[in-house]
């Protein structure tokens, strides 16, 4: 099954190149020329992608990403930035709400489908790796990208997601901040440690009670707690 991408861009002639490209590589493409109408669309319907422009003539696309990410029933959507803002605090503003990766116009446009590609397949669950399971106090379920703690539901979007699934997978040992940058931001996304630093904290501070299974290991890297109580 084709999966299916959101693309919200305004200037028609550009809309118009990804969506034919987007469709010639075997994605189900639905495209949006404002925020209102994106957003409309992902109230109807379930998008496994949304590729966002940020200069849009209704409003930013920043605030269409803090409401996609905010919402319980989208926060688990990827999100592609794309955008003529490539200034490092615009790419870090970008990262911080929630957005997967960042590319900045002129692009081009296979390498955006590669980008999408690898996003996608970032986001399957591992084949070994049991869909639901409990770790303490702890619930997730991975297939439906939803987390509890102590029974209250916390919203994780869908890289803070991706991150706490990557520590847990490999819980008792030691992930180097290099290694989460490759495995969970990819390699062609411009980050850096301290995007590392951030994430780790942000999600620290959501799971609350169960922050502490997610260990500082100083000068190398973040350990998820081999069990759920210290010996």
């Amino acid at each position: 099954m084709p999966s299916h991408v959101l693309i919200v861009e305004d200037e028609r002639d550009l809309q118009r190149v990804l969506t034919y490209n987007f469709r010639q590589a075997g994605f189900d493409v639905v495209s949006a020329g404002s925020g209102e109408t994106a957003l409309r669309a992902v109230k109807e319907e379930r998008f496994d992608l949304v590729l966002l422009d940020l200069m849009l003539p209704d409003m930013s696309g920043t605030e269409i990403c803090r409401r996609l990410k905010q919402n319980p029933q989208t926060s688990a959507v990827p999100v592609i930035m794309v955008t003529a803002k490539g200034e490092e605090i615009d790419r870090i503003v970008g990262f911080e709400l929630g957005a997967d990766d960042y590319v900045v116009k002129p692009f081009s446009v296979r390498e955006l489908i590669l980008r999408a590609r690898a996003i996608l397949k970032r986001s399957e669950s591992p084949a070994s790796a049991p869909e639901k399971f409990d770790f303490g106090i702890l619930r997730v379920d991975r297939a439906a990208h939803r987390a509890w703690v102590q029974d209250a539901e916390i919203a994780l979007t869908a890289l803070e997601f991706r991150l706490l699934m990557m520590l847990h997978d490999r819980r008792g040992r030691v992930l180097s901040r290099d290694l989460l940058l490759d495995e969970v931001w990819g390699s062609h996304v411009d980050v850096t440690a301290r995007n590392v630093d951030t994430h780790v904290k942000r999600v620290r501070e959501k799971l609350g009670a169960a922050g502490d299974y997610i260990e500082t290991v100083r000068g190398v890297g973040y350990r998820f707690r081999a069990e759920p109580e210290v010996a």
